[in-house]
């Protein structure tokens, strides 16, 4: 618990320099082209275009799923993982990527994930603005289940904090987890409901269950329950206990992990 409380201390005592640097990856990842930051919208848009012609036109029929048009089902959740997915992809590189940073300077390293994490929130944000006008093209209204909007992001937030820190320790223990853990979230692109209703494919009940289990399914779906109007997350007590102590452990390991080897970082690299 020591541990957890060291890592967390760090990432509120450098708020500011987190934000700042997270401004700069911006801008650095961007500034040789010629759109610069509007890529941040435009590559994701042109993604969900091509979903949605595949997945939404083709495949489903452009069917309503749970009586919501395909287009604003798809949005709801797609948007949160393409944060999710660059999220843990780029933290889990962090530290491995800003060595040289380390190994010059005093530096407080459990922040470089996070720093990642807040920098995709320039992407996010604009996402969102994007969802929710399309939400009022449909004709849907706030309601109070949009409040849940919060709590579903503080949720997501959190779990991108403690399997970043994880990630990017082992990534630099084992370099070719990086590419394993991009392996890995090809798959479950498509087994945590961006694009997928797992209750409307014809899967054993049992496959199901076990689905659901998986945090980013916790996660998309919960953001679906609130803009779609369809449930509080107290009715899913049971997936929302089993998401937090999923949370718990991933801190748990990854701040122990991260504590015993950051001061060897530069001699795993």
């Amino acid at each position: 618990m020591k541990e957890i409380i060291e890592v967390i201390k760090e990432q509120f005592s450098h708020v500011g320099m987190i934000y700042r640097m997270s401004r700069y990856e911006d801008k650095a990842t961007y500034q040789s082209h010629y759109l610069g930051l509007a890529w941040q919208i435009l590559n994701p848009a042109i993604q969900i275009g091509i979903y949605y012609l595949i997945f939404g036109v083709g495949v489903n029929g452009n069917n309503k799923i749970d009586g919501v048009p395909f287009l604003v089902w798809m949005l709801t959740g797609i948007i949160a993982w393409f944060y999710i997915n660059s999220s843990v992809l780029g933290a889990s590189n962090s530290i491995h990527r800003q060595v040289g940073m380390v190994a010059k300077m005093k530096f407080p390293v459990s922040i470089l994930p996070t720093i990642n994490i807040v920098s995709n929130l320039s992407s996010y944000i604009p996402m969102m603005g994007i969802l929710l006008l399309v939400l009022f093209s449909y004709g849907m209204s706030p309601t109070i289940y949009w409040l849940q909007f919060f709590y579903y992001f503080i949720c997501m937030f959190v779990f991108l904090f403690a399997y970043g820190i994880l990630n990017a320790t082992i990534t630099v223990l084992v370099r070719d987890y990086h590419i394993f853990l991009q392996s890995v979230f090809r798959l479950l692109f498509y087994v945590s409901g961006p694009i997928w209703d797992i209750n409307n494919r014809n899967l054993p009940d049992k496959l199901v269950n076990v689905l659901k289990l998986n945090p980013f399914y916790y996660i998309i779906e919960g953001f679906r329950d609130a803009f779609l109007s369809r449930g509080w997350f107290w009715e899913k007590g049971t997936y929302g206990l089993i998401f937090w102590c999923m949370v718990l452990i991933l801190l748990i390991l990854g701040s122990h992990l991260h504590m015993k080897f950051r001061a060897r970082f530069v001699d795993y690299v």
